[in-house]
């Protein structure tokens, strides 16, 4: 068999040097020529993303993302979760690009978790938190699963002062049996609803994202509701969710993943995606009527809160105006 000849950043990932190892993943150091990432999709509520890790060892069984490793030259979708790169120099390569000054949204953590356990170990994260640390006006979401956010209390606080910064933490379910299921070596439920709270109580917005909604397994009202329920508790700025979304290798690991805890579930799971990713729209509806419902019962909203923008001012060099603050998210 020909050997695959790897250019570009397959090239760069296959000659990465490990930084690290354990018994279920290793690490290694990713060059990179930009941190800030263009999003082209008009549905999405941001402009630009930024994420300091490829591949996430959370092991969320769900995961949209982890057929991104294929442009890595990687085709076994498990190497997701056990072959994590850190993106060298991160936090000067987001400093060189927001000087050159940024309209829109910017969104850390959309393809991996920006505070996956690796980030203990390298804080690439934290680098990225430094360099927006140097700037005003702009607009920033970060999402995670993880409590390790309050570790940056110092950088969110500065943040927040001169940007519009929001931090949401992502809740699936309130039942910790069920999150370990769904999501192994994710911080549990109830430590991310106090990270929700600390943060809330530093004065930073923050809320609770119930995505992805798993037909038939956290999309109960009783389930939904303890979610609702801890959001209100702890003052979050907002509680938003959508459904599952299943795009080809995350359809079939999601099936494998059905096929063996919940086997009674694949052919309900086959007969919703009959379509492709998205989940029917009669699912849809019902969802997005049921999460209204409850958001009106606790007195919760599903939008982020704005303030006034101000002119984009870096202690490099002066900047243009900020675009919009991130739209509802609510499905």
């Amino acid at each position: 068999m020909a050997q695959q000849i790897l250019s570009g950043i397959a090239a760069q990932a296959a000659d990465a040097r490990v930084l690290a190892t354990k018994q279920r993943v290793e690490y290694r150091s990713l060059p990179s020529k930009s941190i800030l990432n263009r999003c082209s999709n008009p549905e999405m509520p941001f402009q630009w993303t930024v994420n300091p890790y490829r591949g996430c060892e959370i092991g969320c069984h769900y995961c949209y993302a982890v057929y991104t490793h294929q442009y890595l030259g990687i085709d076994d979708p498990s190497r997701f979760a056990s072959l994590v790169f850190s993106k060298e120099n991160a936090k000067n390569l987001l400093r060189r690009e927001l000087a050159k000054g940024v309209s829109g949204a910017i969104a850390v953590g959309t393809g991996t978790d920006p505070y996956q356990p690796a980030e203990r170990r390298f804080e690439t994260t934290r680098g990225v938190l430094e360099a927006f640390a140097e700037f005003s006006g702009n607009v920033i979401g970060i999402t995670t699963k993880s409590d390790l956010v309050l570790r940056d209390l110092d950088l969110l606080g500065r943040i927040a002062l001169r940007n519009e910064l929001h931090v949401t933490v992502t809740i699936t379910t309130m039942d910790n049996a069920l999150a370990r299921a769904l999501e192994p070596r994710a911080v549990r439920p109830d430590k991310r609803i106090e990270a929700v709270r600390e943060l809330r109580w530093r004065g930073i917005e923050a809320g609770v994202f119930s995505a992805p909604v798993l037909p038939l397994l956290t999309d109960s009202t009783e389930l939904l509701e303890s979610v609702a329920q801890a959001a209100k508790r702890t003052d979050a700025s907002y509680w938003h969710a959508h459904p599952l979304f299943l795009k080809s290798e995350a359809r079939r690991r999601m099936v494998s993943f059905l096929e063996d805890q919940f086997p009674h579930l694949t052919a309900r799971y086959r007969a919703h995606y009959r379509q492709g990713a998205y989940v029917s729209p009669g699912y849809r509806d019902w969802l997005s009527a049921k999460i209204c419902r409850i958001r009106q019962k606790h007195g919760l909203s599903g939008r982020i809160r704005a303030r006034e923008h101000k002119p984009v001012v870096s202690e490099l060099a002066p900047q243009p105006l900020q675009g919009s603050l991130f739209e509802d998210m609510a499905a």
